[in-house]
């Protein structure tokens, strides 16, 4: 390259960062690379390990160790200095170099911190390389090790230390714990497996190629870094077909699930309360996206027969064609146990004219996913709660309303103090049902203790709590508003007075139809597009009718009395169990009283009231028949290893 064009390039150079300047100071960002020695909490802390020589993704630079040259660059390391000064001059040679058959072949010297580079010699080297398009730069790195903690950041760093181990990638830097996990299983490699240069490098080529579409679309302008996308991406499609389809389909794919990238960098729309649905009439009414009729399609993993929660599910699906009448048509399908089971059902409910489907269970949810994909007229729903699509709408009910009732009226009647309780599954949520009855139990009896066992883990808790002699147990909620589910002892709370006698209290209980009538009256009146391209989740309870407490026509007439009294409180929107002083097993004081918990501190609840005697089990810990559930909602499902079977 002669002296000539290097001037050429540079003044090139020095108008792109000049540029970039600008338009970082008039949308208040840095103007300048990032300082390492300003972002360290304390150097004193560091561990510092030699990584070595290292193909360092250009992108991943993003700033220097200290401060001493920074103005002389853009964020981006474009040059900032006067062409004539002794830095312009050096960056010319350098592009000089770099342009030769020789190439700039000397490493940079740069150290390393979560995930991102800072250099400490050879900006200018980068400066060039990365003007001139280079992906990756050679460069000696030293990696500044993170205090290990809690914080999710972290947590996902220490996994990809792991990561790297055996697959020398950098492209990829996940914030959220058990990323890592999914993109292994989902690029078809186990954990501790190595990775051969082969596959090292088809990766790399597969995500630079998804890189360079997502951006296209406008992935810059979104919060959601390339690799988080990747991972949205692979929930439709397979890691393979990012080798097999054109650049042409690839968009077209993106542009499809466009609206997940979004709700992906939002944050999670919680429906808390349903609102009336109120006919609309006058002129405004002539222009409303209303419907006059709609079919609604519900899918059920097993039938009626046997199954009390598909038996929930229906009870639900008449009442809602009884106060629709013929403003519905409804039709129900069974057995969608298996993925294609589930596809097959989907389409045919979608094929015969649904316009709105239902499915009830939550291990539908990803089958859903993606006939909401293929069928994007269709409104999906799923039977879940803290999901983060837009194209599926996720629905469930907040049981601890119900268990705070219960746990009022278990410690008022626990005349020895003991209350068993037999918890389901610690999915999102059961926390907060069991913390409730504690509470409940604590606000009528200071003296009660709460017995916590699981029927997820092996045992019969049922049999152990009458050996113990237990005068109050808490078993699983009923599945739907019928009193003879409350004649079996698997269900509800059960007491035993003074002369042996045992008495059913009650139970929270799920009523699907108010719930699904309010979600088609939506449709019907048309409101419910009002969020469309969010990630909404219905979490309602007693106040909007989606659940409320059964109680026993033998539970004595004063505890009738309270029950319903706190009942009225949970309807009128006026009572919360949680707005008090809450103190931990540990100790800890979690609400001081002066505040209401979060929708994610109630989903996302793992510890246990004082007065509770008992743990959360872990994955590993529990049944197989409970795990797939866990997997699905589990507080913990991060730290759950991640199957082939769980991503199809």
């Amino acid at each position: 390259m002669s002296t000539t064009q290097a001037r050429e390039e540079y003044t090139k150079a020095l108008k792109m960062g000049q540029k970039e300047l600008k338009e970082c100071a008039a949308a208040g960002k840095p103007t300048n690379p990032a300082v390492l020695d300003e972002l360290l909490p304390s150097a004193a802390d560091d561990i510092y390990k030699e990584v070595g020589l290292v193909e360092i993704p250009v992108s991943r630079v993003v700033g220097t160790k200290s401060a001493g040259r920074i103005t002389a660059f853009s964020p981006t390391f474009l040059p900032l200095l006067a062409e004539d000064s002794e830095f312009g001059i050096k960056w010319r040679n350098l592009c000089d170099a770099h342009m030769s058959d020789e190439g700039i072949r000397e490493p940079i010297l740069c150290y390393e911190y979560l995930g991102k580079f800072y250099i400490q010699e050879g900006n200018k080297r980068l400066s060039v390389m990365r003007y001139f398009g280079a992906a990756r730069i050679p460069g000696y790195v030293r990696r500044i090790m993170p205090q290990p903690s809690e914080e999710p950041r972290v947590k996902a760093y220490y996994e990809f230390l792991e990561f790297y181990k055996d697959a020398g990638i950098y492209e990829v830097q996940y914030k959220t714990p058990g990323d890592y996990a999914k993109l292994l299983e989902r690029a078809g490699k186990k954990p501790g497996e190595k990775w051969s240069e082969w596959e090292r490098r088809n990766f790399t080529a597969y995500f630079q190629y998804f890189c360079e579409a997502y951006e296209a679309l406008g992935g810059k302008n979104l919060e959601q870094s390339p690799e988080e996308a990747l991972l949205v991406w692979l929930n439709f499609h397979t890691f393979q077909e990012l080798g097999e389809l054109s650049g042409t389909k690839l968009k077209k794919s993106l542009s499809d699930i466009w609206n997940e990238f979004k709700a992906h960098d939002a944050e999670l729309a919680f429906d808390f309360a349903a609102a009336e649905v109120a006919p609309k009439t006058g002129i405004l009414g002539l222009f409303s996206k209303g419907m006059s009729h709609v079919n609604v399609a519900f899918i059920h993993q097993m039938d009626e027969t046997n199954n009390p929660w598909v038996q929930g599910h229906e009870a639900g699906r008449r009442y809602l064609e009884e106060q629709l009448g013929d403003k519905v048509t409804c039709k129900s399908y069974f057995h969608a146990n298996t993925k294609e089971d589930a596809r097959e059902l989907l389409d045919k409910a979608v094929e015969e004219g649904a316009q709105v489907v239902f499915t009830t269970h939550v291990q539908l949810n990803r089958q859903t996913l993606k006939a909401a994909v293929r069928h994007p007229k269709v409104k999906f729903l799923n039977c879940s709660v803290n999901v983060r699509y837009s194209s599926v709408r996720s629905y469930y009910s907040r049981m601890y309303e119900g268990k705070f009732v219960a746990g009022a009226i278990a410690g008022a009647m626990a005349n020895n103090d003991k209350i068993g309780y037999i918890g389901s599954c610690p999915t999102y949520g059961e926390t907060a049902s069991i913390n409730a009855f504690a509470l409940g139990a604590q606000m009528t009896n200071p003296r009660a203790r709460i017995d916590l066992r699981w029927s997820c883990l092996p045992g019969e808790p049922s049999k152990d709590f009458a050996e113990l002699g237990y005068q109050v147990v808490s078993n699983r909620n009923v599945p739907a508003a019928d009193r003879t589910y409350l004649a079996a002892s698997e269900y509800g709370t059960w007491a035993y007075l003074e002369d042996g006698t045992q008495v059913a209290i009650g139970s929270p209980v799920w009523l699907w139809g108010h719930m699904y009538e309010r979600i088609v009256n939506s449709i019907l009146q048309g409101t419910y597009d009002a969020e469309k391209g969010q990630a909404v989740n219905y979490w309602w309870g007693m106040e909007s009718q989606a659940s409320d407490i059964l109680l026993s026509d033998d539970l004595p007439e004063s505890m009738q009395f309270l029950a319903n009294l706190l009942r009225t409180g949970f309807i009128k929107g006026k009572l919360d169990p949680f707005y008090r002083k809450i103190v931990t097993q540990d100790g800890t004081v979690v609400n001081d009283g002066t505040r209401h918990f979060t929708v994610d501190e109630l989903l996302r609840m793992d510890w246990l009231c004082e007065n509770i005697d008992g743990y959360i089990p872990e994955y590993e810990e529990v049944l197989p028949y409970a795990q797939p559930m866990m997997k699905a909602l589990g507080l913990h499902k991060e730290r759950i290893p991640v199957e082939k079977d769980d991503l199809v």
